[in-house]
């Protein structure tokens, strides 16, 4: 596959490092500021792990391509997670915006 379509390993090294977004965002809001000490340490786990394999998807896939991938699915993983885990608001535009966000990472696969 073209650099610019990455291979199917560095997509699935950048769904890990997107669903390891995921767990150091909510890891650090049960950290309550750092105070806590298994969650802090989650956090920052979780946080490097992330980079890391963030740092493996660059190696094949466009910067601009992963990062926003990167960033659409802790986003939308963690306003998930939120509405599920601390009652956060579920209305219909929130819903719709994170439908969008998931659109626009999909339209950076396939778009070469």
């Amino acid at each position: 596959m073209s650099p610019a379509g990455g291979s199917a390993a560095a997509w699935i090294s950048l769904a890990i490092a997107g669903g390891l977004e995921i767990v150091w965002a909510i890891s650090m809001k049960y950290s309550a500021g750092f105070s806590r000490l298994r969650a802090s340490v989650l956090t920052v786990a979780a946080a490097l792990a992330s980079f890391y394999f963030l740092s493996r998807a660059l190696n094949s896939l466009p910067v601009g391509t992963a990062y926003a991938v990167w960033t659409g699915i802790g986003a939308v993983g963690t306003a998930l997670l939120g509405m599920i885990l601390f009652g956060e608001p579920r209305s219909a535009l929130r819903l719709l915006c994170m439908a969008l966000i998931v659109a626009g990472m999909v339209g950076l696969k396939i778009a070469k």
